[in-house]
């Protein structure tokens, strides 16, 4: 009876169909938030990413915690920036590489692309992603380097791909119709890093930084006073201060023109070197930029969409 009931147990196990075992998401490990988005726009839900500076972090300043190494060594993909911008961690990934897959996505830009710094020899300014025209390359290397890791799933990727290239490509026009309605005489740029300069060559800004491309330049005296007489003296209204650098100088330029009988206002706060919150708008890649391109426009005397280009803007203007 009980070799019968197991005979009988057994074939229904056999005629059962054979489900294949489904294979978990890849985990990656992305240094910035503008990484991380690009992780989630080209894997879909065949990947699990998580983002080590999240928003109002300084990037330039940023070094590794206990459990951000934790994360990392446990990863499939450890995917950085690159072109010096995680400064602080370049020795721990030369290390990490040794014993994981580890990619600078940004290093894969045509150096002809790039824009140079006189204040660093041989280094290019890594603050590519203020042009999404250029950050389509960096989507293209992460769309690459998952493939890679798994070539099985290299046709969804390529397809989640270029429906995002092209959100980018809406996005550019966006950004470049409502930039072109500040007047030329009003179109500089003034904010507490460079960090705007390949937004400036894009759309066709002057970017005058208080700070160099790194927050970890100093911002003297006599930089101050430069940037002071040219408000002065070009009349220029608004500056900006961004999210993940301190205020402090800016507002030095504020009241150095005010003492020269000048007002200067805040335009708004920019996201420079980090994304919005998790989960808000200004949290992805398209919602930073739009974010930007319509605080600047706006603050500098274009007609903008009350909350930009698709009215997901979490503040109107």
């Amino acid at each position: 009876m009980i070799r019968r009931q197991f005979l009988l147990t057994l074939a229904l196990a056999l005629a059962l169909p054979v489900t294949a075992r489904a294979e978990p998401p890849l985990s990656v490990v992305a240094t910035t938030g503008m990484i991380a988005d690009a992780v989630r726009q080209v894997g879909g839900d065949q990947v699990e990413v998580r983002a080590l500076m999240g928003p109002g972090v300084d990037p330039h300043a940023y070094r590794q915690t206990r459990s951000d190494i934790v994360a990392m060594t446990r990863a499939d993909l450890v995917l950085w920036h690159g072109l010096y911008l995680e400064a602080q961690m370049e020795d721990f990934f030369a290390d990490l590489g040794r014993a994981r897959e580890v990619v600078a996505v940004a290093e894969r830009i045509d150096r002809d692309r790039l824009r140079a710094h006189d204040d660093y020899a041989d280094k290019f300014d890594p603050h590519v992603w203020m042009a999404p025209e250029l950050w389509r390359e960096v989507v293209v290397a992460v769309r690459d380097t998952l493939s890679d890791q798994r070539p099985e799933s290299a046709e969804a990727f390529a397809a989640n791909t270029e429906a995002h290239l092209a959100e980018l490509d809406r996005l550019h026009e966006y950004s470049r119709q409502v930039l072109s309605g500040v007047p030329p005489e009003r179109r500089v740029l003034v904010t507490a890093h460079d960090a705007f300069g390949y937004f400036g060559a894009e759309y066709g800004f002057e970017v005058l930084g208080i700070q160099g491309i790194s927050t970890q330049s100093e911002a003297g005296l006599n930089r101050i006073r430069e940037l002071v007489d040219t408000l002065v003296e070009r009349r220029v209204t608004a500056v900006f201060v961004e999210s993940s650098v301190s205020d402090r100088s800016i507002r030095a330029l504020i009241e150095g023109a005010e003492a020269r009988d000048h007002e200067v206002r805040v335009g708004g706060e920019l996201h420079s070197d980090a994304m919005g919150q998790p989960g808000s708008y200004e949290g992805t890649y398209v919602g930073m930029i739009d974010h930007n391109v319509t605080v600047i426009a706006g603050a500098l005397g274009a007609e903008v969409p009350e909350r930009g280009m698709d009215g997901k803007l979490s503040a109107g203007f």
